[in-house]
C-alpha cells in the first residue's frame, strides 16, 4: 500500500449455532463490506463457521462436514475479493479434532492454523472436544484446491506485494497464557497478529480484554486485528459481547462497542512498525527464530522446534486516500487533558531531577538564567525553582538576569521582573545596548543594517555577560533553548546556543507550552499564574530587532514557520525516519482546514534544510535530560554527521504534487 499502510477489519457476524450455510452467508456479506471498505485482511471470530457454543454437536458428523462445505463456499467468494481473510471452524485430521483459523485469499484456501492452548476451566469445556494444535508443520490434502496446505501453529503468510506486510494466526486462549504463540510470530517475522475469538462477557473483563491486546501489539512491536464472538451464540450459560480490538504497537486504533455485532476497520502503518524493530536491536536477536519457505510435499524442512512455515499470497496495492487512523496535530501532547497534566508533571519532574544531580555534582549552590520574559527562559526558572526547592536551596540564589538591548519590549521586560519576584528570585538588570554598540564599531559594522550580525552580537553578549556572571557567583548557567529550537538551528552558536546545562533541550516548543500552562493552572500564587498566562499570550520572539510601536516587530513564527507543523515534522522525522512525501501527506490529514498543502510543503522544505544544515550547532550542545521519545543530543538519540548530503530527502520532497495525496 501506498507510505506503507494497509487497511484491516475485524467483523462479527451474528450466526445461527450449530448452522454452518447460514454462518458462511453472514462471513460472505461482512467481506463483501469489507471490500467496499477498502479491508485488505479480515478476521472473524473463532468457530464462526458453526458457532463457539455448539457442544457435544461437534462430535457429530453432519456439523463437522457441513462446516468444511460452509469453508468451500467462503473460499470461492474470495476468488474475486482482494484479501485475506482468518475464519473459524473445527477441522478433522488423523482422527483428531482441531480448533483452527482458515487463511483464505483469492479463492484458495492457504493454510489452516489450529489453537495451541484449550482451555478447561471454569466454564470452559474445550478439551472434550479438540486436541491442542502442533508446533510442526504437516501438509494435508485440499480437496477443494487439489492440493496440499500447511497445518501447524508456526505458519507465516507473507505478502509478496506489500512490503513488511507477514500475517500470523492465534486463537483466543493462545494470547491468555504466559507464553503466547504470537511472540514466536513476531520475532519469525510477523508484523500483523490476527486472532479469532469467543471469549465471552464477565464484569470487568472487556477492559483486561483491551489492555491485554494493547500490551500485546506493544510488546511484539505489531498490528493486532482481534474477533470476538458476539450476539447469535448460544446464551445458554454464556454472553458474548462481540468486543473487536485492532491496535498498533501498544496504541488502539479501533475498537467496537461491547453487546452490537459490528465491523471495525483501521489502517495499520507497516512502516512505523518495521521502524521500531530497526531501532530496538533488542526485539530480536540472530538465532532466535528460524524462518523458511516451505514447499509442499517437503514437509520435512518444517520441522523442528524454530522453524516456521512460510506461505506466499498477493494483493493488489492501491493508494487509501483519507486514513482511517487518527493523525494527532501535536503528537508531542496528549490530547486527553488528564494525561496531559500528568505528562506536564512528568516532564516537570524529570527536569528538575536533571538539574538537582548537576547542582549536587558540581557542588554549585546558585543558579543563573537569562530571563527574557519569553516562553523558554519562564520554564527554565519554574524548574530550576522546582529543583532548588528539592535541594532546599533558598530561591534566592538564583539569579535572573535581564539584559535589555534593541528589541527588548515593555511587555517582556515587566513578565521577566515580575516572574522574578513571585517566585522569589534575585534579579539583576545589565542594559548591554552600550556594550553591542561599542562591539558594532569595533568590528567596523553599521548599526542601521539589521543583519544576522546585528542579531547575533546581542545573543552573544548576552552569554558572555551570563558566563561571567556565573564564574563570579560559583553558578550554573541554566539553559533556556526548547528541542524545536535546536531541531531547526534557531539559535545564536556560542550565544543562547550555549550554557551549563541546558533543562529545556528535550522539550519541544508545543510541549512547552503546555507544561507552563499546567504550571499556571495549579500554582497557588494568583499573580504569578497572571503573568504566565500573559507570557503565553506573548509572541515567540528572540526580540533582537527594534520594536515597532512598541510591540514586538520579529516574531519567530513568521519567519521560520509555525511550531506546531515544525513539531510534526520532527516527531515523525525523528521517530520513525519516514519519507518527506509520507509526512507531508500526514500532515496534510492532521491539519486539513487550518494549513493549505502548499502552505505545508513550504515549511516541510524549510524544516529539512535548516535540519541538515544546523546540525553543527546540535553536534556540541550542552547536557540535557532527555524527556519523550525524541531528542537531538549527540550523545544520545541524534548521532548525524554535520556535513550530512540532504539530496535524497530534497528529491523526495520535489516529487510531491500538491493537489493529490
Amino acid at each position: 500500500m501506498k507510505d506503507g499502510f494497509i487497511r484491516v477489519a475485524a467483523a462479527t457476524p451474528k450466526i445461527r449455532v450449530a448452522d454452518p450455510a447460514y454462518n458462511a452467508g453472514q462471513i460472505i456479506a461482512l467481506m463483501e463490506e469489507g471490500e467496499k471498505e477498502g479491508a485488505k485482511l479480515m478476521v472473524f471470530p473463532e468457530l464462526s463457521l458453526t458457532g463457539y457454543t455448539c457442544q457435544d454437536l461437534f462430535l457429530q458428523f453432519p456439523l463437522l462436514s457441513g462446516a468444511k462445505e460452509a469453508l468451500k463456499a467462503v473460499v470461492e467468494a474470495s476468488v474475486n475479493k482482494d484479501m485475506l481473510v482468518f475464519v473459524g471452524l473445527p477441522w478433522e485430521k488423523n482422527g483428531k479434532l482441531y480448533n483452527v483459523a482458515a487463511a483464505v485469499c483469492h479463492g484458495k484456501l492457504l493454510g489452516i492454523v489450529p489453537k495451541k492452548h484449550l482451555p478447561n476451566y471454569s466454564e470452559f469445556y474445550e478439551l472434550r472436544y479438540f486436541c491442542p494444535g502442533e508446533d510442526e508443520t504437516a501438509f494435508i490434502w485440499d480437496e477443494l484446491g487439489k492440493d496440499y496446505i500447511p497445518m501447524g501453529s508456526r505458519i507465516l503468510f507473507s505478502c509478496e506485494d506489500v512490503p513488511g506486510l507477514v500475517v500470523a494466526a492465534e486463537i483466543c486462549e493462545d494470547v491468555w497464557v504466559p507464553c503466547p504463540p504470537s511472540i514466536g510470530h513476531a520475532m519469525a517475522g510477523a508484523t500483523v497478529i490476527a486472532n479469532c475469538s469467543a471469549s465471552n462477557e464477565t464484569t470487568g473483563k472487556d477492559e483486561y480484554r483491551h489492555d491485554l491486546i494493547c500490551g500485546q501489539s506493544a510488546r511484539l512491536l505489531c498490528g493486532y486485528v482481534y474477533c470476538n464472538a458476539g450476539e447469535g451464540e448460544s446464551t445458554q450459560d454464556l454472553v458474548f459481547g462481540g468486543q473487536n480490538i485492532i491496535a498498533e504497537n501498544g496504541t488502539l486504533l479501533a475498537e467496537s462497542r461491547r453487546f452490537e455485532n459490528a465491523m471495525i476497520t483501521a489502517d495499520l502503518d507497516l512502516e512505523r512498525l518495521n521502524s521500531e524493530r530497526r531501532r530496538m536491536n533488542t526485539f530480536l536477536s540472530p538465532g532466535q527464530a528460524v524462518r523458511m519457505a516451505v514447499m509442499p510435499g517437503q514437509a520435512e524442512n518444517g520441522k523442528g522446534e524454530s522453524a516456521y512455515t512460510e506461505v506466499g499470497f498477493s494483493l493488489h496495492c492501491k493508494n487509501l486516500g483519507t486514513l482511517k487512523r487518527r493523525i494527532e496535530k501535536m503528537p508531542f501532547v496528549p490530547s486527553e487533558a488528564g494525561k496531559r497534566r500528568k505528562r506536564c508533571e512528568e516532564i516537570l519532574s524529570i527536569q528538575a531531577m536533571g538539574l538537582k544531580k548537576r547542582l549536587e555534582h558540581t557542588g554549585c549552590t546558585h543558579g543563573v538564567i537569562g530571563l527574557s520574559g519569553g516562553l523558554d527562559s519562564t520554564l527554565a526558572l519554574l524548574v530550576a525553582v522546582r529543583a532548588f526547592d528539592a535541594l532546599e536551596i533558598p530561591r534566592g540564589q538564583i539569579y535572573c538576569i535581564t539584559m535589555p538591548c534593541f528589541g527588548t519590549t515593555d511587555r517582556t521586560y515587566r513578565n521577566a521582573c515580575m516572574m522574578a519576584k513571585q517566585v522569589g528570585a534575585q534579579l539583576r538588570e545589565i542594559p548591554i545596548r552600550e556594550a553591542v554598540s561599542l562591539h558594532f564599531k569595533d568590528i567596523g559594522h553599521d548599526e542601521d543594517l539589521h543583519d544576522v550580525t546585528y542579531e547575533n552580537s546581542q545573543a552573544r553578549e548576552r552569554t558572555q555577560i551570563l558566563m561571567d556572571v556565573a564564574n563570579q557567583l560559583n553558578a550554573m548557567v541554566i539553559g533556556t533553548g526548547d528541542m524545536s529550537e535546536l531541531a531547526l538551528g534557531w539559535a545564536t552558536y556560542n550565544g543562547d546556543h550555549m550554557s551549563m546545562y541546558g533543562v529545556n533541550a528535550g522539550v519541544p516548543k508545543t510541549l512547552v507550552r503546555h507544561v507552563v500552562r499546567y504550571y499556571a493552572d495549579t500554582c497557588s500564587e494568583p499573580e504569578l499564574a497572571r503573568v504566565l498566562l500573559d507570557v503565553l499570550d506573548t509572541p515567540v520572539s528572540p526580540e533582537l530587532l527594534p520594536p515597532e510601536d512598541g510591540k514586538i516587530f520579529q516574531k519567530t513564527e513568521d519567519l521560520v514557520g509555525p511550531y506546531e507543523l515544525h513539531d510534526f515534522f520532527l516527531y515523525y522525522i525523528l521517530r520513525f525516519g519516514y519519507m518527506p512525501s509520507k509526512i507531508y501527506r500526514l500532515a496534510c490529514q492532521a491539519f486539513a482546514g487550518e494549513y493549505e498543502k502548499r502552505t505545508i510543503l513550504h515549511w516541510l522544505d524549510v524544516f529539512y534544510r535548516r535540519f541538515f544544515s544546523q546540525q553543527f550547532k546540535r553536534s556540541c550542545l550542552p547536557d540535557g535530560p532527555k524527556v519523550g521519545s525524541v531528542a537531538v543530543s549527540p550523545r544520545g538519540d541524534l548521532r548525524m554527521p554535520s556535513d550530512a548530503c540532504q539530496r535524497i530527502w530534497t528529491e523526495d520532497l520535489k516529487n510531491i504534487e500538491v493537489e493529490s495525496l
